[in-house]
């Protein structure tokens, strides 16, 4: 998990996750554009929740992940970070980085079609939320990366199941491995993302496909159902790989800690 390196007007936020709809289209916005949408835990809560109100609707039959402001989702805060380095394996802690685990990963188990629309920076945690839908319109100045590395932690979440799985592997090395950061115009040439397309055109353009599967939402459930299962995981499971990376990035954010780097 990645976190932003400062709060804008962080004293008078109250981030939140919005669902809303149009026509059968769910649109889930994060809401804290003074954090870039910083995927705190409370707001990972929220999220969860929103998911589950639209696994309980059969009337929606296709759903649009995006955040509110300039940014998708830009991590989550330093200080968080710091205090979760201290003791990464302390059970309030640890359930701190579950919490947004489980948030992006409940994404991934979307009853619907799922698209991410993506503008400003994708980073760290907000990467693979990205990566947990099922496709991704992305701005063509959008600016995506894992980011882990950049700041000497180790990756977590599956980001290298889900990135697979999405950009295969020399993509997801060169993100993953070697920290870098690539465009939205660079992630469509990778088959990171479906289309890029100006900032302006991102939402418009995911509303567009998303309507499509919407029209027929219990068919839509029943395809978005074959299309995970005949396509799956790699090898290893998504599930399996979270549990993996967390003691490896966990001794990362203790050494993290220990260095006074926040």
């Amino acid at each position: 998990m990645v976190w932003i390196d400062s709060l804008v007007g962080a004293e008078d936020l109250v981030p939140s996750v919005d669902l809303t709809r149009e026509g059968a289209v769910a649109v889930v916005t994060l809401n804290a554009p003074g954090w870039a949408n910083a995927l705190v835990p409370e707001m990972a809560a929220e999220l969860i929740h929103v998911v589950d109100e639209i696994d309980a609707d059969p009337a929606i039959g296709a759903a649009i992940i995006r955040g509110a402001g300039d940014n998708f989702c830009s991590g989550a805060h330093r200080d968080v970070l710091a205090k979760v380095g201290q003791d990464p394996a302390e059970p309030t802690r640890y359930g701190m980085t579950g919490a947004v685990y489980e948030a992006f990963y409940r994404v991934g188990q979307l009853g619907v079609p799922s698209i991410a629309a993506v503008r400003g920076a994708a980073v760290g945690a907000g990467m693979n939320l990205a990566l947990s839908t099922d496709l991704r319109i992305v701005a063509t100045d959008a600016r995506l990366t894992a980011g882990f590395m950049r700041i000497g932690i180790h990756p977590g979440g599956g980001f290298f199941v889900i990135g697979d799985r999405t950009m295969r592997r020399e993509a997801t090395a060169a993100l993953g491995l070697f920290g870098e950061v690539i465009d939205g115009t660079r992630a469509e040439r990778i088959g990171l993302a479906w289309r890029a397309v100006p900032s302006d055109e991102v939402e418009t353009t995911a509303m567009e496909l998303a309507a499509v599967a919407a029209k027929d939402p219990e068919l839509a459930r029943r395809t978005v159902r074959s299309f995970r299962q005949e396509l799956g995981p790699p090898t290893v499971s998504w599930d399996v790989a979270l549990e993996a990376e967390r003691a490896s990035q966990m001794w990362s954010l203790r050494r993290r800690a220990a260095a006074g780097d926040t």
